[in-house]
């Protein structure tokens, strides 16, 4: 069996108020042309098909023409799509029954009462288990490993067994995404690779961008990560995996295929940081002809100019590329240790010495406009203690 393993269009997204319609509709031309020339038995869409719940209709109809081509390209190609946590389940329900029509089978919402619903066989040549996005407490505990023996029970010709997840697995590198841990990605919190059952010859997961196996032992845990980056920090290669399996047991063969962004994201500098004139020479000199979204990395001690946003964008004009936001970071000032004060050395200072002090052990610069600011409320608030 050969399947095609993807996850995390995020079709609708835009960045920084940017429209991506032209470099989503390249990747999925990308997609059409490699089924066209791999012809895979099978097409996995792991979650995360729209990037909000409520695509709008150009969006959806985005998806729903590249469907239909990507059926063309393969028509004895099964293709099975499973709602992410950026998807709305029900929408993945309206069109279940037409869309069968086209061997496409689209999963929304966890059935726990028919899981037969989630069993997908491929006749002659194997089965896939396909799981949508669901929150772990709604997920009845032994749910993975019902279905996986299920399957065994079916699969009396040996043959191979896939099942997909949405979800974040133990020990992932969740690289390129905001507000993550090692217990918590995207608001999914990290299941064990136990929870995911046994019987499976390879799991194929949705959720993480970061194409990556999970380390089991087996080489049969992957995710596909996202075929076009999302953010800036995804400075890693984008790709779909390719899966062969032979029979039941066997370790899958996986061969990447890159996809392609006509319009990538850059940072400048592309290692480090830069000072704000340094970075303004580096989006000068960006060649004109080059189509890209540009971030700068910027270092500051204290604040950016009021003008570096007009600044930047001005720097672009009559270019490809799109300026998009200054990640500035403050300069790290190696702190002095801090000198510990007495009682009475404390009581003799004055408060604005103090506020310095402290501004001080904590690398900040206290400017003269600081000083004022501090000056000016211990003005305020002597003048109330006289009024008391």
């Amino acid at each position: 069996m050969k399947v095609l393993h993807t996850s995390d269009w995020h079709l609708g997204h835009s960045l920084y108020n940017y429209d991506r319609t032209e470099e989503q509709t390249a990747m999925l031309q990308q997609m059409v042309d490699l089924v066209k020339e791999e012809k895979p038995d099978v097409f996995l869409l792991c979650g995360d098909v729209y990037h909000t719940p409520q695509p709008s209709a150009a969006v959806q109809t985005l998806f729903t023409n590249a469907l239909v081509e990507i059926h063309d390209a393969n028509p004895a190609m099964t293709i099975i799509i499973t709602a992410g946590n950026h998807d709305s389940g029900s929408k993945h329900e309206i069109f279940r029954t037409p869309w069968k029509a086209l061997k496409v089978y689209t999963l929304g919402n966890l059935n726990k009462e028919n899981i037969a619903e989630h069993i997908v066989e491929i006749p002659g040549k194997g089965y896939v288990i396909a799981i949508p996005y669901t929150n772990e407490r709604n997920i009845p505990e032994g749910f993975f490993q019902q279905l996986l023996d299920e399957v065994a029970a079916r699969n009396t010709d040996n043959q191979p067994v896939i099942m997909t997840a949405h979800t974040t697995v133990e020990g992932c590198d969740f690289t390129g995404h905001d507000h993550a841990s090692a217990y918590s990605v995207g608001g999914i919190d990290s299941l064990s690779i136990k929870q995911m059952g046994e019987g499976y010859d390879y799991l194929a997961l949705g959720h993480i961008h970061h194409e990556q196996f999970v380390h089991t032992g087996k080489h049969n845990v992957r995710y596909s990560g996202t075929p076009i980056a999302i953010s800036f920090d995804e400075n890693y290669t984008h790709s779909v995996s390719m899966v062969t399996l032979e029979k039941h047991g066997d370790r899958p063969d996986i061969q990447k295929f890159e996809i392609s962004n006509p319009c990538p994201l850059v940072t400048l500098p592309t290692e480090g940081l830069a000072t704000w004139e340094d970075a303004k020479k580096l989006l000068d000199n960006f060649p004109a002809d080059i189509p890209a979204y540009i971030r700068l990395n910027v270092e500051i001690e204290d604040f950016l100019p009021i003008e570096a946003n007009a600044e930047a964008t001005a720097l672009t004009e009559g270019k490809r590329c799109k300026f998009c936001h200054i990640n500035a970071k403050r300069k790290v000032v190696q702190k002095t240790e801090a000198k510990v004060l007495t009682v009475q050395e404390f009581q003799s200072q004055e408060p604005i010495d103090i506020a310095r002090r402290y501004a001080s052990d904590l690398g900040i610069t206290f400017d003269e406009e600081m000083n004022a600011l501090f000056s000016e409320t211990v003005e305020l608030l002597t003048a109330e203690a006289r009024n008391e």
